[in-house]
């Protein structure tokens, strides 16, 4: 299971239209590693300045790994985490992941973070079983 969803905002979802700041609290409780590594690219990002942050260091364990691989592969987790910071994710592999300003200054740039070349470029052998 992804998230771990409480009654009331499983019960808010059997109703109809469900609260996004609940569903991002939930994310925040159920993923912690994927929202810590996400908050803190954007801290990264807002005091740093640049075209964007991103990630390097592997996951420190499979549950860890798990967490980002539901958080970035579901859009409405993704998307509901890009409302909440005011950012763009971009994917790469089980760990790079990257946070890009809603800036269209930048859209070059993240067309090549997410672009076929930019994939194959970040591959290596320690990678392969992620």
């Amino acid at each position: 299971m992804s998230l771990d969803v409480s009654p009331a905002l499983l019960e808010q979802a059997e109703r109809g239209e469900v609260d996004e700041a609940a569903f991002v609290d939930c994310v925040r409780t159920s993923l912690p590693y994927a929202w810590g590594m996400i908050s803190s690219l954007v801290d990264r990002l807002k005091a740093d300045g640049g075209e964007f942050a991103d990630n390097l260091t592997p996951p420190p364990n499979e549950q860890a790994r798990g967490q980002l691989l539901r958080a970035l592969a579901s859009d409405a987790i993704r998307g509901s985490l890009e409302r909440y910071f005011g950012v763009r994710l971009a994917f790469q592999n089980c760990h790079r992941v990257a946070v890009f300003p809603l800036d269209p200054a930048v859209d070059q740039r993240l067309a090549r973070f997410t672009s076929v070349r930019g994939q194959l470029l970040n591959q290596s052998p320690e990678l392969r079983d992620c």
